[in-house]
């Protein structure tokens, strides 16, 4: 694989939308790279920021090793033609495995996120702890991954502003399912915080978010940059117009478990060949994604 950027941290504070994208599989479950070099061109050109690969959206961890040495190598490619950042996932539940997967995949990364260790809910100190092991032993920046309504651990608005204060940490995709108190003030003190629930992206960006890990960009990728754009320039009508529009559009991506739904969509659009899901996800149903469909046309989309 190429070697990534690997700029300083000073230079790295990752900004925009950065796309999650799908990991495109044909009917017969391989993996279908056409379609995901197609997908990976099509939100760059309608305006992403960078692309992230082998995160939840992408279905990373029902990959093969072989599958994910091959999506880290296509956008790697596509990213470095395009001049676009590429954020590859790697953490899992324990230091050790987190920072083999750092090491290995950091080879061709920009940024890695890595997600809180979850399910064993360690301490705080211990979630600080983990990931100054991992930023000791790769050279690639890291964006936290906080989602604590999958990993079951919640973290204190403090350790959220020491791990961004670390040299190690580029900064958090942040997914607290709510505006929450501890959200406000990481908002407030810290920088460098990306909004990763595509619902609450409006408000995130305008309470200074750099910008989003957004899911629902593989579908819009063109209005969410448009939604950011609007934030940053102060465009407050457009962009609350946007995020109205936008919302809709998210809850029906979201009616079921993701990506399924967005895969649906997206080979409806002839982005990608098929829809297909890995087990244990199913594919969606038809009124789902008739529904999101239907949003997606109010955006002209």
């Amino acid at each position: 694989m190429p070697r990534g950027i690997h700029v300083p941290k000073e230079g790295s504070m990752p900004r925009g939308i950065h796309v999650p994208l799908v990991t495109p599989f044909g009917s017969d479950g391989a993996l279908d790279v056409p379609s995901l070099e197609r997908l990976a061109h099509h939100v760059l050109n309608e305006g992403a920021a960078g692309l992230v690969v082998l995160a939840t959206t992408g279905e990373g961890a029902l990959l093969t090793a072989d599958e994910r040495s091959t999506v880290i190598g296509t956008c790697r490619r596509i990213s470095d033609a395009y001049g676009t950042p590429l954020t590859v996932g790697a953490g899992t539940i324990g230091t050790d495995e987190s920072i083999r997967q750092a090491v290995d995949r950091g080879v061709a990364a920009d940024l890695l996120l890595t997600v809180v260790p979850y399910y064993v809910r360690p301490t705080d100190e211990g979630v600080l702890d983990h990931f100054a092991a991992i930023g000791a032993a790769v050279g690639v920046p890291l964006l936290v991954y906080n989602i604590p309504y999958r990993t079951g651990k919640t973290l204190r608005a403090e350790t959220l502003l020491k791990l961004l204060a670390t040299e190690h940490v580029a900064g958090i995709k942040h997914c607290a399912g709510a505006i929450d108190a501890d959200t406000l003030t990481l908002l407030a003190e810290g920088q460098g915080v990306l909004g990763g629930d595509d619902a609450y992206l409006y408000p995130l960006l305008q309470l200074g978010a750099a910008g989003g890990i957004t899911a629902s960009a593989n579908v819009a990728p063109a209005a969410f940059a448009a939604m950011a754009d609007a934030v940053r320039d102060g465009d407050a009508a457009r962009a609350l117009d946007l995020h109205n529009t936008l919302l809709s559009l998210v809850n029906a991506l979201f009616a079921e478990p993701s990506p399924s739904v967005i895969k649906a969509v997206l080979a409806e659009r002839g982005l990608i060949a098929d829809a297909a899901v890995r087990s244990p996800l199913r594919p969606p149903s038809a009124a789902s994604v008739t529904a999101a469909l239907d949003r997606l046309r109010t955006l002209g989309a």
